[in-house]
């Protein structure tokens, strides 16, 4: 006699723990979400997902048992809930535009203030430091004299086809001697 799918999802909830936890990490999986009862009499049990970046998603064991049996996994698997794989909502652009310049003057007015206890603790040091020096390192003409020929790099392409030539050349006279 074939169990229901209430008191199989009750039995086999030790086996559905017990298979998802060789697979994943017991910390990435949460408590019951419930069950659902398929078309074949199998039971999917489900588990709240403690994986970062997958929001709304369930970690799934089907069991089943057959007439005076133990119950088995068929399959353990990750799956969505639903409006897990939705796009959040539309923002429109002068929204997100206005939120990244908010940001950014945030951060520019901790950068400040940070700059200027900074500046406070060297003035209280005697610490000075020469800027000049950082200037020239940031010299364009610095940056060229790095490059071959515009590589960037630092290979010349025409370089090493003018070196493929000639040695395809070899290759033919030594062809045209035997």
């Amino acid at each position: 006699m074939t169990s229901t799918p209430e008191t199989l999802a009750t039995a086999s909830r030790e086996l559905a723990l017990a298979a998802l936890h060789e697979i994943t990490a017991p910390a990435t999986v949460g408590p019951a979400a419930g069950y659902s009862a398929e078309d074949d009499g199998a039971v999917s049990l489900r588990f709240e997902n403690r994986l970062p970046g997958y929001p709304g998603w369930y970690w799934t064991v089907t069991v089943a048992q057959l007439d005076d049996a133990e119950p088995t996994v068929l399959e353990v698997e990750l799956l969505p809930g639903d409006g897990a794989l939705l796009a959040p909502d539309w923002v429109p652009w002068a929204e997100r535009l206005a939120e990244y310049r908010a940001h950014q003057a945030e951060l520019a007015e901790q950068a400040a203030a940070e700059g200027s206890d900074e500046d406070a603790a060297d003035e209280e040091l005697g610490d000075e430091t020469d800027s000049d020096e950082d200037d020239d390192l940031d010299s364009d003409d610095d940056v060229s004299d790095l490059l071959h020929a515009g590589d960037l790099d630092g290979v010349d392409i025409d370089e090493l086809d003018e070196g493929s030539d000639d040695g395809d050349a070899d290759d033919e006279a030594s062809d045209e001697e035997e």
